[in-house]
């Protein structure tokens, strides 16, 4: 038994990272401190004055264990791995995980290559960016292509220059192909160069070297030619407008802001580089509860910046920042030079905030009403189920449903709404196996005792070998069973429920003569609901989600069942041995002719295999089974 009181004593004056853990030893906090002792003891001291949130969490802490670091960096390190790792509920969640484009100039190269990418790495290449918009880059990149030829190709040059002919770029003008040695090293860096400058935000020249040429093929009458340098003037601007917003500073920054309220927050972050904005983002923070702004800040920054390959010099934020020193240093050894944060109070800088902390505010108003009207079509909808049911706790819906052609390739689905919402990973889907022909009743009930028995039965298996029994593939039951269908199979699922000895609530789904939902059979009753309630719509997606799932499964199956083959019924031939047959042989007439020893030259074929063909298409058969046969019809 953990004696929290006891560990407490036993915590070192060190720093490091601690985990705190439930009584279903899931890990539901993770933090750093620079004394452990002093840090973990405040969490369990009575006078400390501690915030709701906090309160919340020290309740289902059951033990705690730590790890000592050498340094604060080290902890700040390893805390924001372990938040990434296990996602902690009670730790303030970055929502959005998001990997920016860049463009990469692979300047270290001879020939230089302008390309896509989202990851920055040491390589001597120059990057630009981060891009909000992974359209707008790619759109530039053909523009670099279009303008100043630059190659795409992934040859080697020059080692590659006259082994292989020119590509189509080269064939439409959109490149000038260094690969056969058609443009010196040196002409060839010139473009390289002028689109470094266009990169960079000089926009004037290219658009200036367009108009001549634009003008130039008007004048001689080659009005194709004049169009085409039109449309890249205005791709140009359309993409030097993407950057309209300039910093007097010429520096790189991120501004980073936020708003909240209630357990959510927005964080937005403009990403300026060279004096110019090239984006900007937005990021949902989850379960916030009463934190302040400086911490939920705080707790942006390293979820983010854990994961981003670029960090600029200068981190605009909005308030002072606990950890402000230690945060520096450690983005600061991973930039490879210096990173400050700073809080704008006027001037240039504080308007820029401003403009972000808008941004924020924006984004938060417009979220909040979408989650509301999620919110009322979900978990509102469950809550006016549970009222019209008189059930409490309807967590966890399963619904069943059973699909067939006239008794053929019998299937059955379940499908698991959770708080209104679907949880497809649940999804569960049975091909029947004891039950022929079109009973769907008996279908029904092979479906729910071997859906509840494996439940039963791999609980018992994960108790014994001391495992979560929630993270089982069938372990997890339904608070409520959602039948499609009536009276009849609803009697089916509580049968099968009294057998296996299991109390769960059971609904059947009844359908009007259009085949359309109009009301739950339940306790001997059928329970109607206004047309346009959320729990209406909700029971509805439920039923044909159901369907669908059923329907989808059975299709497939019997789409497999016509793509046969006549070399599929012979004893010992499968699709490896069947692929080979057809490869040698090429088709199946050849197959049939053939003797056993030609048989045997297929080095896939064994000679009692060969023996077991040549009997197939030469055995005394009945006449219509025969000629079925010879016909390659079975």
């Amino acid at each position: 038994m953990f004696d929290i009181q006891e560990e407490l004593k036993k915590l070192p004056a060190r720093p490091g990272v601690y985990l705190m853990h439930n009584a279903q030893d899931e890990i539901i906090y993770v933090g750093k401190a620079r004394v452990l002792k002093n840090r973990v003891r405040q969490y369990f001291q009575t006078g400390y004055n501690r915030s709701v949130k906090i309160e919340h969490m020290v309740s289902h802490i059951a033990y705690f264990e730590y790890i000592i670091t050498d340094s604060e960096l080290e902890a700040l390190v390893l805390e924001c791995n372990l938040i990434k790792e296990h996602r902690p509920h009670y730790n303030t969640m970055l929502k959005d995980d998001k990997s920016y484009p860049y463009i990469r100039v692979t300047v270290q190269e001879e020939y230089p290559r302008i390309l896509f990418c989202r990851n920055v790495k040491r390589d001597k290449s120059r990057y630009f960016g981060p891009y909000t918009s992974a359209g707008a880059v790619k759109e530039t990149i053909e523009l670099m292509h279009k303008v100043y030829k630059i190659r795409n190709c992934s040859r080697v040059l020059p080692r590659d220059i006259g082994k292989e002919r020119a590509c189509l770029y080269h064939q439409i003008g959109q490149c000038q192909a260094p690969c056969q040695g058609l443009i010196s090293k040196e002409e060839y860096r010139k473009n390289v160069d002028q689109a470094l400058r266009f990169l960079n935000g000089d926009d004037k020249k290219i658009l200036r070297d367009l108009e001549e040429k634009m003008q130039a093929a008007a004048e001689n009458l080659e009005f194709e030619d004049a169009a085409e340098y039109r449309d890249l003037m205005n791709s140009v601007k359309r993409i030097g407008e993407k950057q309209k917003i300039n910093d007097t500073g010429g520096e790189d920054r991120d501004i980073i802001a936020m708003a909240k309220e209630g357990d959510e927050a927005v964080v937005s972050i403009f990403f300026i580089r060279n004096g110019k904005l090239l984006g900007r983002d937005h990021f949902h923070m989850g379960g916030i509860g009463d934190s302040q702004s400086s911490e939920i800040l705080m707790d942006f920054i390293k979820q983010f910046y854990m994961g981003t390959p670029f960090i600029p010099r200068e981190i605009l934020v909005q308030e002072e920042i606990p950890d402000r020193e230690i945060l520096e240093k450690w983005l600061g050894d991973k930039r490879g030079a210096k990173v400050i944060f700073l809080t704008p109070k006027r001037g240039s800088k504080h308007k820029m905030m401003e403009l972000a902390r808008e941004n924020a505010r924006n984004v938060l108003v417009k979220d909040s009403e979408k989650l509301k009207r999620e919110e009322k079509r979900t978990a509102g909808a469950v809550r006016e189920l549970e009222q019209l049911l008189g059930i409490r706790g309807l967590n966890r819906m399963e619904a069943f449903d059973i699909s067939n052609t006239n008794g053929y390739e019998n299937v059955a689905s379940m499908v698991v709404f959770e708080k209104g919402k679907a949880r497809r990973s649940d999804y569960r889907k049975f091909k029947i196996r004891t039950v022929a022909g079109p009973d769907d009743y008996r279908c029904m009930e092979e479906a729910l005792e071997r859906r509840f028995s494996h439940g039963i039965r791999e609980k018992q298996e994960r108790q014994e070998k001391g495992l979560d029994e929630k993270l089982g593939s069938f372990t997890r039951f339904p608070d409520i069973l959602m039948m499609d269908g009536g009276k009849g199979q609803v009697n089916v699922a509580v049968r099968v429920l009294e057998k296996l000895h299991l109390d769960i609530p059971v609904c059947g789904m009844v359908k009007d003569d259009f085949h359309r939902t109009r009301g739950l059979y339940y306790r001997n009753e059928i329970i109607a609901f206004p047309k346009n309630s959320e729990a209406f719509r909700m029971i509805t997606r439920l039923q044909d989600e159901a369907h669908r799932f059923a329907i989808e499964y059975h299709k497939n199956l019997r789409r497999k069942g016509q793509v046969r083959s006549v070399l599929d019924e012979i004893k010992g031939v499968g699709p490896a041995r069947r692929k080979a047959l057809m490869k040698h042989f090429k088709d199946i007439d050849r197959i049939r002719q053939a003797t056993v020893e030609e048989l045997c030259a297929v080095p896939e074929i064994s000679e009692k295999v060969a023996e077991e063909i040549h009997s197939f298409f030469h055995q005394d058969i009945p006449g219509e089974k025969k000629d079925a046969v010879q016909n390659g019809q079975i």
